[in-house]
């Protein structure tokens, strides 16, 4: 089964990317065939500064290396090493109706949160079937407010198989992570732009600071809590032991416990888990011939997928090219 995933060089990565993602691009990894692609230029509708999209497209290569992420068994590449991708897009584009883009809620949410009603905002999710159909993608993990950019990419698969009466792309379906909400530092989803993330390769200090600043109640230290509506206890159970969860649980449904002690534990889990990544990221970034080189062989190895299904794709339109 082929597994398709795209990361937006946007900024720093944090917990939420992390669990809502990055963790279930690495498992799936084990089993299956997954393509990766750091998404530069989805990117531009937001970055517009040359240097900046440069140093985060590297940014997110070491930071999933660090992570876990293993180049001999999945690919990981930069979005722009296939151009074939933004060939596609025009192809898709000519089936594709306004209608359907009009009803795209992610649009509507990220115009409502100011970020300029480009063209290549409102089309973001043709470049985003681009990408899925070009591999001949099974699956794409995503979150719950991703689905209907997947729905809408089967919709120009099909779209596209009946207009030209052929069978050149197949249907994905979406993957949801059981982790589909991280909770943040206020108690909001997780995100950069909310200012509430625990950033994966921030210092040990710097981490437990923030962690320690999460909000809580005025339950006096004595009295029960109820761990389900607490921030704190909702992200140490997504990086703790299942033993170690129900143990705290039990400890914040007796009483007896503050939260600044569970804050304090929760800052030990995230310790754990980013401590060592920490150490093998601050290696990386020594050897920037390494990184590079896993970028370019794995673009390279995603194109010559891309080019045969564009040769299918084009084939089917009528459309000659002269051959090299």
């Amino acid at each position: 089964m082929r597994v398709l995933s795209g990361i937006q060089p946007s900024g720093k990565l944090h917990l939420g990317n992390y669990l809502a993602a990055m963790k279930q691009h690495i498992e799936l990894e084990e089993k299956h065939d997954c393509y990766y692609f750091i998404a530069n230029y989805h990117a531009l509708t937001t970055i517009q500064d040359a240097p900046t999209l440069v140093a985060n497209t590297r940014d997110v290569a070491l930071d999933y290396l660090a992570m876990g992420f293993d180049p001999t068994k999945a690919l990981l590449f930069r979005q722009s090493d296939v151009p074939e991708v933004t060939e596609l897009t025009w192809l898709l584009s000519v089936v594709t109706g306004k209608g359907l883009l009009d009803r795209a809620t992610s649009y509507k949410d990220k115009v409502a949160r100011g970020i300029a009603a480009s063209m290549g905002l409102f089309s973001y999710p043709i470049l985003m079937a681009a990408d899925i159909l070009i591999y001949h993608s099974d699956v794409v993990p995503v979150g719950k407010d991703q689905v209907q950019h997947i729905e809408m990419a089967q919709d120009m698969a099909t779209h596209f198989n009946m207009t030209f009466k052929c069978e050149v792309f197949k249907r994905p379906e979406a993957k949801l992570n059981e982790a589909l909400i991280v909770p943040g530092l206020d108690g909001q989803k997780m995100s950069k732009s909310y200012g509430n993330a625990v950033s994966l390769f921030d210092d040990a200090k710097t981490n437990r600071k923030r962690i320690m600043s999460i909000k809580t109640d005025s339950t006096p230290l004595e009295a029960p809590k109820d761990p389900e509506r607490c921030t704190v206890f909702g992200l140490y159970k997504l990086l703790a032991t299942p033993a170690e969860t129900q143990a705290l649980e039990q400890r914040y449904r007796a009483g007896g416990m503050g939260y600044g002690e569970a804050k304090q534990m929760l800052a030990d889990v995230v310790e754990r888990l980013l401590g060592p990544a920490r150490e093998r990221r601050a290696e990386l970034v020594k050897d920037a011939d390494y990184v590079e080189d896993m970028l370019r062989t794995a673009g390279r190895r995603a194109r010559e997928t891309a080019r045969a299904v564009m040769e299918q794709a084009r084939a089917a339109c009528g459309i000659v090219t002269a051959r090299n």
